[in-house]
């Protein structure tokens, strides 16, 4: 890593930060004096209860707090219990305001702006969460969402949040396999969908697949659908192909309804969020209200200097983490800016120009993008004016040195750049930023407050100046409640806590830098991460192997020109030849049924596939094989022969 900062925050940034003010507040409330950041850290895993207590008052977070202790249990993980005794309503937080200030911007590719104000947006979201009370929605229902990233998708969420309900939303871009995965489990009552989406300057329906759900998930009594790609009309929900259950989002609800906040436990379910589904199915990790609140006010207040009346953009769909994270900023009194299609339509310049005109104050994405951004000919310090862009975020991947000082050069020289890291389980970060630190390239700033983030080797045991598994060794809010449908436990337990008992291992490669940042080397387990999207390998065998021409299959994520592509390995039925048009087959199947981010870059044929003894697929030493890596456990194959099919091919070579 480069020995020299990219950028130190100036002292008057630093003086005037929130996160300078939270230390104040600690200082003068119980005599704490912190000389640095890492002793700030220190303190806040060592007094982890005072630490939440002073957070959650910072932020204002308002609740009926509890007579019980902060933390119980806290020497057990999982099952500690924070706050316990505490009622709130995250909807509640984040609608604290009610002027006529933006709360929401929404922008689409194709030009479309729309502004709602903090009065609006709490007048809709009473209108839709009497709708659902109407439906007899109670707390601990699940409300789906199947949305492009529209203000009614945030509008939905808190609807149902206001209730009690819990939410869970997928992306249009899934096919219908990969909803009826997702929400297939969970049984949602109500479906909030829109007609189609817009992307790269075409028009994509989506009222097939909705109705394709719709047959297949019998729980869902009421299907709201938004009007995006098509006119509103009042006769377009009996048109539509999805019946009786059907109706318009415009007439969903009542007008000039009161809106009325649930109170639940602390940990009371809020979002169903789900697992890229490596070895089958999704899992689906349950986040809790209370817990999750703290964390994003934590990050978004004291790491990211979120305040009222920023303009927080982040690139990210709703089936993203991204998305839950960015809308937790209303609580903080932030403006969020809503964005919908292809970043690079019409072209590479869309979001640059976008942040101009809407003075956006922090701009979310992927290193993938910024990567991308280097390779186009727009500039942004040449191209648009960000004079109110004070931070950059980013994640999905690791940010190369290279895509920092990209940054620095080419899009503004004064900004934070943050790149962060956490993910889907624990819906927040493990390591981000931080405005009292500079940036260093190919670095993320800090490990999180209240965050116990460690590095292990294989043996268990802490390392500094070497790579290892990263880990978080004592509880934290943000941890899941659990898996939906794991009344035990114990697919929870062995998701997180199997490798290094009682400390959560996370799948990170990643080390801690002689500045105490963290540098993350990529996923440890099989997920692939193409363009910093986590996709698992069991939804694309699934649907791959529904090709009679096709025995069996395994993908891999190849490290190739700083991203990672997919692989797909095809084991081929007799007779058969992996042509042009089977490629085509098979790429057309996936992306019709899971993604487009799940479709292989490269398909290659070999004779078998390495499998254990039980029968699994071996996806990590076929990688450890495609990358001149060594396989540590071959006894463990019941085929270990067969791994060299996959040693030294050309075809991965270009």
């Amino acid at each position: 890593m480069a020995a020299e900062p990219l950028w130190t925050p100036p002292p008057e940034r630093a003086a005037g930060s929130q996160l300078a003010r939270f230390m104040a507040c600690i200082g003068a409330r119980h005599g704490k004096r912190f000389g640095s950041y890492d002793e700030l850290h220190a303190w806040s895993i060592a007094d982890a209860a005072l630490f939440w207590r002073e957070l959650a008052a910072f932020s204002d977070t308002r609740a009926q707090w509890g007579s019980e202790p902060v933390l119980q249990h806290a020497g057990r993980m999982p099952g500690a219990r924070w706050f316990g005794g505490t009622k709130l309503s995250y909807a509640a937080n984040l609608l604290r305001y009610r002027d006529d200030e933006p709360a929401l911007l929404f922008a689409n590719e194709r030009g479309a702006r729309r502004t709602l104000s903090w009065r609006e947006l709490h007048a809709e979201v009473a209108r839709v969460a009497a709708g659902l009370r109407e439906l007899g929605v109670e707390p601990g229902d699940r409300v789906a969402g199947f949305l492009p990233n529209l203000p009614e998708a945030v509008i939905a969420m808190l609807a149902a949040s206001s209730l009690g309900a819990v939410w869970s939303s997928c992306s249009p871009d899934f096919g219908f396999h990969g909803v009826l995965d997702r929400f297939g489990q969970i049984a949602p009552r109500v479906l909030f969908c829109a007609d189609g989406y817009f992307y790269a300057g075409k028009r994509i329906d989506s009222l097939a697949t909705v109705a394709s759900v719709l047959a297949s998930v019998p729980s869902i009594e009421r299907v709201v659908v938004v009007t995006y790609i098509g006119e509103a009309d009042a006769d377009a929900a009996a048109a539509s192909p999805l019946g009786p259950k059907a109706v318009r989002f415009e007439a969903f609800g009542t007008p000039r309804s009161t809106l009325r906040f649930e109170l639940t436990d602390f940990d009371h379910p809020l979002y169903i969020l789900y697992s890229s589904g490596t070895t089958g199915i999704p899992k689906c990790i349950v986040h809790g209200a209370g817990g999750t609140l703290l964390q994003h006010q934590k990050e978004h207040l004291l790491h990211t200097d979120v305040r009222r009346g920023d303009r927080l953009f982040y690139f990210t769909t709703c089936g993203w983490m991204m998305w839950n994270w960015l809308v937790s900023a209303l609580a903080s009194g932030a403006t969020v800016v809503l964005y919908e299609g292809s970043p690079f339509y019409p072209d590479a310049g869309s979001l640059w120009r976008l942040a101009a005109e809407l003075r956006i104050t922090i701009f979310g994405t992927s290193a993938k993008y910024l990567q991308a951004m280097e390779k186009s000919n727009f500039v942004p310090a040449r191209d648009a004016d960000l004079a109110c862009l004070r931070t950059v975020l980013s994640t999905g991947s690791p940010l190369a040195p290279e895509g920092f000082e990209f940054v620095y050069r080419d899009v503004k020289r004064d900004v934070q750049l943050s790149s962060i890291s956490g993910g889907t389980d624990i819906v927040s970060c493990f390591a981000l930023g931080n405005p009292l630190l500079p940036v260093y390239a190919g670095e993320i700033q800090c490990r999180g407050l209240g965050m116990a983030v460690d590095i292990f080797d294989d043996s268990g045991r802490p390392v500094r100046g070497a790579q290892g598994e990263l880990v978080c060794t004592a509880p934290f809010p943000s941890m899941p409640v659990g898996f939906w449908n794991d009344p035990s436990g114990e697919k929870y337990r062995a998701a997180y806590f199997e490798r290094f008992p009682g400390v959560w291992h996370h799948g990170d490669y990643a080390a801690i830098t002689a500045h105490g940042g963290v540098v993350i080397h990529g996923r440890s387990d099989a997920v692939l991460n193409p363009g910093g999207v986590r996709i698992g390998t069991s939804e694309i065998y699934r649907q791959v192997e529904k090709l009679p021409e096709i025995l069996e299959s395994i993908a891999v994520g190849q490290d190739w020109k700083g991203d990672v592509r997919v692989v797909l390995f095809v084991r081929l039925a007799p007779g058969v030849e992996l042509d042009d048009a089977l490629k085509r087959r098979i790429r057309d199947t996936i992306r019709a049924n899971a993604t487009p981010r799940h479709v292989p870059a490269k398909i290659i044929a070999v004779p078998d596939i390495p499998r254990t003894i039980s029968g699994k697929l071996t996806e990590l030493a076929v990688r450890n094989v495609v990358h001149g890596l060594p396989v540590k456990n071959t006894d463990a194959l019941a085929n270990p022969q067969a791994l060299e099919h996959f040693r030294d091919l050309a075809e991965l070579a270009s």
